[in-house]
C-alpha cells in the first residue's frame, strides 16, 4: 500500500466520521481518530503523517516499543490498545501517550511507577467488558466505581475515560446496546473525577461500527482495515 492509497482511506474514513457526526447532531472535532497500525509497517505510519494523522495505536506491547523507537522524534501520539503484561509494561511507560486497556488497578500502579521513573505522564482509559465475551478483557461494570476511586491519587497517570468492544456481529441492535451500556456507565460514574481520575473520553467504534458508535457517544474511534488494509 502507497502514500496515495492511505490518504484515500483516511478521506474516505474522515468523511464517514464527518457524516455520522452530522445525523447525530455532533461536531466531528470532538471525535479522535486512532489509526490502529498493528502487523503494518512503520512506512504506513509515515504515509498515514503525511495527511494530518497523528495518533496511531497499536495491540501488541512488543510491536508499540519497536515502532516508538524506530519513529522516536516524530510527532506522534502512541496509544497501546491491546492486552497488557505488567512485566512488559517498564518497556513503554517512558513513551507512549495513551492507554485504552486498563483493567485491573496493578496496571495502573506499573504505569505510576514506571512513568514516575521517566518524569512521563500517560493518560489511561479503563476498559470495560461490554460485551461480556471471556475473550474480551476488561473489568466488570460492577467494579468500575472501586477501581476509579482507587485511581484518583496517581501524579504521572490520569484516568481519562473507558473504552469498551462490542461483539463482533451483524446484529446492530446488539452493538448499540453495548455502546448504549459504556455511555451510561461514563455518565454514571463521572460523578467519580476528582484528582488524577478525569473522565472526558469514551473510546469504542472499529471499522465496523463506527457510526453506531459516534451515534452513541463515542468521543475517540480505533480503526484499521480501513485505513491501512486488511491484516494477513
Amino acid at each position: 500500500m502507497d502514500s496515495h492509497q492511505i490518504s484515500s482511506n483516511l478521506a474516505t474514513v474522515k468523511q464517514r466520521i464527518s457524516k455520522a457526526c452530522a445525523d447525530a447532531g455532533r461536531d466531528p472535532n470532538e471525535i479522535t481518530l486512532v489509526a490502529v497500525s498493528k502487523t503494518k509497517p512503520t512506512s504506513y505510519i509515515e504515509y498515514a503523517m503525511e495527511h494530518k494523522q497523528v495518533h496511531f495505536g497499536e495491540n501488541r506491547m512488543q510491536e508499540l516499543d519497536d515502532k516508538m523507537t524506530e519513529l522516536a522524534g516524530k510527532n506522534i501520539e502512541w496509544h497501546m490498545i491491546g492486552n497488557l503484561q505488567t512485566n512488559k509494561i517498564k518497556f513503554i511507560a517512558d513513551r507512549v501517550h495513551w492507554v485504552h486497556s486498563i483493567e485491573k488497578l496493578k496496571y495502573l500502579k506499573e504505569f505510576e511507577k514506571r512513568a514516575a521513573d521517566a518524569n512521563h505522564h500517560v493518560k489511561a482509559l479503563i476498559q470495560v467488558n461490554i460485551s461480556n465475551e471471556k475473550q474480551k478483557g476488561g473489568c466488570k461494570p460492577e467494579a468500575l466505581k472501586d477501581l476509579l476511586l482507587a485511581s484518583q491519587s496517581f501524579k504521572h497517570v490520569t484516568v481519562c475515560g473507558l473504552m469498551g468492544m462490542a461483539t463482533f456481529t451483524d446484529d446492530e441492535s446488539e452493538v448499540r446496546s453495548e455502546f448504549k451500556l459504556l455511555k451510561s456507565l461514563f455518565d454514571e460514574h463521572k460523578q467519580y473525577s476528582e484528582g488524577s481520575v478525569q473522565l472526558e473520553h469514551i473510546s469504542m467504534g472499529m471499522s465496523n461500527d463506527m457510526e453506531i458508535a459516534i451515534q452513541e457517544g463515542a468521543t475517540m474511534l480505533r480503526i484499521g482495515s480501513d485505513i491501512f488494509g486488511a491484516r494477513n
